[in-house]
């Protein structure tokens, strides 16, 4: 199955002579919830506002359920929605309104089944009344994903979409998108909430000053890169680690009151039965010991500190 969108040797250098995209390519499958991590300034946005048609491509090519986004503008934005970060709503409008107005846009018919359902999703359908004006920014978070899904796009894009939100909207977001997935739409967010893309995403793409530098099924990217500590609580504090110890990679912490051991949990041979042996023959004794697996945010801090 072709892939929704498909970014080709896609660039952007600004006036300025910033340049924000270096050579992107990227295909994202039908139905899939794809994550994009990057730090500030890393490009994340820009490649959303290119392939929403916002802002244009120095080079390249990009097509969206198979319209170019140049070419075929209309059939692309046509089956894009767009969560942006920033809270612009027209403040004196009502909820209903300014969703059903949104449809319009697109030259829809008017169908208010589907907007009650969306609002009723979006926990909004008790203010549909009511104006922007008066609402709280959690919910006029909310107003903006259902303005976005007015018009059934086939792709939504969030971007940033848990940003100073509190945690039940969080978890409220997190349900519908996959119900979302469940009914075929492609979802692609931008994060500063590791959890967010560890909880939800099937795929991470990870990009650093305009370049994607891994594109990782969730899985098999916690697989890869993850790792596990053995931390062993000592009986008695080490000043120094045994220079018959210094070889096994292991890291005194907490002043000497721990040692930690880190290894690839995948591999044939962890090493530590050779470890406690050895710890024994040197005479460390231990009182306590626990395991902890690398999350995605550590894999990330990584990646990022290892290009930079």
């Amino acid at each position: 199955m072709s892939p929704i969108i498909s970014i080709e040797n896609l660039s952007k250098t600004y006036a300025s002579g910033l340049s924000a995209l270096k050579t992107v390519n990227l295909a994202i499958a039908r139905g899939e919830i794809f994550a994009l991590l990057g730090p500030n300034g890393a490009g994340k946005s820009t490649l959303i506002n290119i392939v929403c048609g916002i802002v244009t491509p120095s080079t390249g090519t990009v097509t969206v359920d198979g319209h170019d986004i140049g070419s075929g503008y209309r059939g692309a934005r046509k089956a894009i929605g767009l969560v942006p970060q920033e809270l612009t709503t027209d403040a004196f409008e009502s909820v209903w309104n300014t969703v059903s107005f949104t449809r319009g846009l697109f030259g829809l018919k008017k169908d208010p089944g589907h907007i009650e359902r969306v609002l009723r999703d979006l926990s909004l359908w008790e203010k549909r009344d009511a104006r922007l004006m008066t609402l709280s920014g959690g919910m006029k978070r909310r107003v903006l994903i259902a303005k976005a899904l007015s018009h059934e796009p086939t792709v939504l894009f969030l971007d940033e979409p848990s940003a100073g939100v509190d945690v039940e909207l969080r978890q409220d977001m997190w349900r519908m998108v996959r119900r979302l997935r469940e009914q075929g739409v492609t979802v692609i967010l931008t994060t500063h909430y590791i959890e967010e893309a560890e909880e939800m995403a099937d795929r991470i793409g990870v990009i650093r000053k305009g370049e994607i530098i891994l594109v990782e099924e969730k899985a098999e990217l916690i697989r890869k890169l993850g790792r596990k500590q053995l931390t062993l609580q000592l009986q008695a504090p080490l000043a120094a680690l045994p220079a018959d110890l210094a070889d096994r990679g292991l890291e005194l912490s907490q002043g000497g009151q721990e040692l930690v051991y880190t290894y690839d949990a995948k591999a044939e041979r962890t090493g530590i039965t050779g470890l406690l042996t050895d710890l024994g023959a040197a005479g460390i004794r231990f009182s306590d010991l626990r395991t902890s697996q690398s999350s995605l945010e550590d894999i990330f801090v990584d990646l990022v500190r290892e290009r930079a």
